[in-house]
């Protein structure tokens, strides 16, 4: 991957998400990580990102200590949720994301913290 080149980082991980179609290759960077995110097939949604977009971010990921209450939170302030519930994403993580239409038309993935 260019940005891992680019920025010396070396491949931690490559895991697909077969719920979502996705292959993921995550990079560590110290204090977070990059996820890169390949289609699994021409139907999934990363695909048609990609028809209708091209290549470029995707979305943001932010870590939550408590996903279930931060949507609840969220949702009664008005933001438009794509998941009122966590499911599981990559690296085993609880994750939702968050309507584009209510966070400046940039997709938001909140991911449960891990218990260390």
């Amino acid at each position: 991957d260019v940005f891992g080149q680019m920025l010396g980082l070396e491949l931690q991980s490559r895991e697909m998400v077969d719920d979502q179609q996705v292959i993921t290759d995550i990079y560590k960077t110290g204090s977070g990580k990059l996820e890169f995110l390949k289609a699994k097939s021409k139907d999934s949604s990363i695909a048609r990102f990609i028809d209708k977009k091209g290549s470029g971010m995707h979305h943001i990921a932010l870590v939550v200590d408590h996903l279930q209450p931060a949507l609840d939170y969220l949702q009664d302030k008005g933001i438009e949720l794509i998941d009122e519930k966590p499911r599981i994403g990559a690296e085993g993580l609880k994750i939702a994301f968050l309507h584009p239409k209510s966070t400046g038309g940039v997709l938001v993935e909140l991911c449960e913290k891990e218990d260390k």
